[in-house]
């Protein structure tokens, strides 16, 4: 409680006492300069981690209840085997639904590689059945097996292969922006330091005055404490406000999926960038309290 009343005192407290921190100059630049980077940076990597995290999300909703069946026969045997493979799974527990892809929809799961005027008519481009799944799901090795009965030329793909790998690599890249988050803060919190050590190192002549008139030594590290803290919370602020205007100006999620065309903020996740100018503060606070009470007791 009594650290907790310390930092409300930074904002509360004698506004007279930071005189005795220059009110312009290097140190003050450079705090209010680091902090609005490291605010900046901060929201995009909160934007990354928050935009993989719905990324990893989409993938595993869409391809975990879902399965493809492929089937690559002679035009003769194509439709027989389809219908073959549709009774199949009309009577296997744990099929939704089973639908054959029309042309089209083939045509536009290969647009992106083969452009959008692919001849289909006259290339052997295998039927594709898309399967929704229900419960617990079919007994994938049964059904192999029932497939390869009544229609040797059905593959079934159950998406595992794609779904874990992909899901994986979100899930991870998601991790890196939250450790990158944790690193922007511990940056800001050595600059802050070396910020207020020399502050407090030129201004060595007048603490001694400072204590030589009766000023104890809180005194002098709260008014410190509270000037680097305020140039601390403007400099997020803007970085922080500068960083969410760049976000909104982001491309919205397009059809295709494009995942940087997701990078933004969505609902609720708007709110979350006004609690970096908050961090910035309290990083400051306590990275300048310690590097002051350090520096005094060298001044001694």
């Amino acid at each position: 409680m009594e650290r907790l009343r310390s930092m409300f005192e930074v904002f509360s407290g004698d506004t007279n006492a930071d005189r005795v921190v220059p009110p312009s100059g290097f140190t003050s630049r450079l705090t209010s300069f680091t902090a609005g980077a490291m605010a900046f940076l901060t929201v995009f990597a909160l934007a990354l981690s928050l935009a993989t995290g719905r990324l990893a999300d989409r993938w595993d909703a869409e391809l975990a209840r879902t399965s493809t069946i492929r089937i690559a026969a002679p035009e003769g045997q194509l439709a027989a085997q389809s219908e073959a493979v549709l009774e199949v799974l009309r009577t296997t527990p744990g099929i939704a639904s089973a639908r054959v892809m029309s042309d089209a929809e083939q045509r536009k799961l290969l647009e992106p590689w083969f452009g959008p005027d692919l001849p289909l008519d006259t290339l052997p481009v295998p039927r594709l059945i898309e399967v929704l799944e229900e419960g617990k799901g079919p007994d994938m090795a049964g059904l192999k097996l029932r497939l390869s009965a009544e229609a040797p030329g059905a593959v079934l793909d159950d998406h595992t292969r794609w779904r874990k790998p992909l899901v994986t690599a979100a899930t991870r890249l998601r991790l890196l922006g939250l450790v990158s988050i944790l690193l922007i803060a511990g940056s800001m919190g050595a600059m802050i330091t070396l910020a207020a050590q020399s502050a407090l190192a030129a201004n060595g002549q007048v603490i001694g005055v400072l204590r030589l008139i009766g000023a104890r030594d809180v005194y002098i590290a709260r008014a410190f404490v509270r000037r680097f803290t305020l140039r601390a919370l403007i400099g997020a602020a803007i970085g922080t406000a500068l960083a969410m205007l760049g976000v909104a100006f982001m491309p919205a999620p397009a059809e295709e999926g494009a995942f940087l065309t997701g990078l933004g903020f969505v609902g609720w996740h708007w709110f979350l960038p006004i609690v970096v100018p908050v961090i910035a503060a309290v990083v400051a606070f306590w990275a300048t309290r310690l590097a002051a009470f350090r520096a005094l007791s060298r001044l001694s």
